[in-house]
């Protein structure tokens, strides 16, 4: 018997009070166990995409289905397979984390002793149960973010959605809480992540959306996006100081980032090889080479043409 996704989105339209069609026939499938990224330019859709297929705002037109329970048609059942992670902190600062997840379980109709037992297990998965009877306002902002995954898992949803989780954070935490996901996915919760942070869709997801006035406009495995890009950076650092004038290499471009840098630009079907020989026959050694620029952030200026860059991976002031 052939495996449900874990979400199906079919033709999927919304358009406000105001007149903003947000979504203009939007249709998407993540498969069951996947690591999902859906990104876009603010104002692009996606907040109203993830609030539909978490019940918080009503479609238009469309049918969404997760693991094969339609939405409109058995919301209570569909929303037992979600949980829901939002950009804002909003649990009760002056709960404990362990009262704040034994609540939530209660929400959904989980027995208190049942409750308490989950609560630990998350809280510990979390690196959390040393902090379970603290005040949650003397919490870290890292932990605060440990702890919205912790209680969205309560619920042992199978398709967990996360809209913008590091949004703010800095990259400490960021890289902390991707460990978290990466964890939470190995033990099989399919997982979908809204982010700004296109590196953080690079490292973790294995799939993509990308999603840009309110319409998909490029769907598919990661790898296979990336390979779209005909050009590829590198960075090299060298033994020593850098001769006056580099050496000119067909179809590479080479300049000097500073006496012992070179930024290099080559198509993708050159051999790294032919630029060492060239460089090595002008008496430069290169010490070591890193990726220069982040491939999906050139794959996204690409597709929507749009200046205006998601966020870097650097901490917001």
């Amino acid at each position: 018997m052939q495996k449900q996704p874990a979400l199906e989105i079919r033709d999927l339209r919304k358009t406000y009070d105001n007149g903003v069609e947000a979504l203009k026939g939007v249709s998407m499938r993540v498969e069951e166990g996947d690591f999902y990224a859906l990104l876009g330019p603010n104002g692009a859709g996606k907040s109203t995409l993830i609030g539909i297929v978490s019940s918080l705002v009503n479609k238009s037109e469309g049918e969404v289905r997760v693991f094969g329970v339609d939405l409109h048609a058995d919301r209570s059942q569909a929303m037992r397979l979600v949980g829901l992670v939002p950009q804002e902190i909003n649990f009760n600062m002056f709960e404990q984390p362990l009262d704040i997840l034994v609540n939530y379980a209660g929400f959904y109709g989980i027995p208190r002793p049942e409750a308490l037992v989950r609560a630990e297990e998350e809280l510990k998965k979390a690196q959390l149960w040393d902090k379970a009877r603290k005040m949650s306002r003397t919490l870290s902002g890292g932990m605060k973010r440990r702890l919205m995954i912790a209680r969205a898992m309560m619920t042992r949803p199978k398709l967990l959605i996360l809209d913008e989780p590091t949004a703010g954070v800095d990259i400490e935490i960021r890289r902390g809480m991707w460990k978290t996901l990466k964890e939470v996915n190995a033990a099989g919760t399919t997982v979908i992540l809204t982010t700004h942070y296109l590196e953080e869709a690079e490292s973790l997801c294995r799939n993509l959306a990308i999603i840009d006035h309110g319409r998909i406009i490029e769907e598919g495995p990661m790898k296979t996006l990336l390979a779209k890009l005909d050009v590829e950076g590198f960075v090299l650092d060298v033994e020593g100081r850098l001769p006056a004038t580099l050496p000119a290499i067909e179809g590479a471009t080479l300049l000097a980032e500073d006496d012992h840098t070179i930024d290099l630009e080559m198509p993708r079907e050159m051999e790294l090889n032919r630029v060492f020989a060239a460089l090595d026959a002008d008496g430069i050694k290169v010490r070591s080479m890193r990726t220069k620029s982040n491939r999906l952030e050139e794959l996204f200026v690409r597709l929507t043409g749009n200046p205006e860059l998601p966020e870097k991976d650097v901490p917001n002031e």
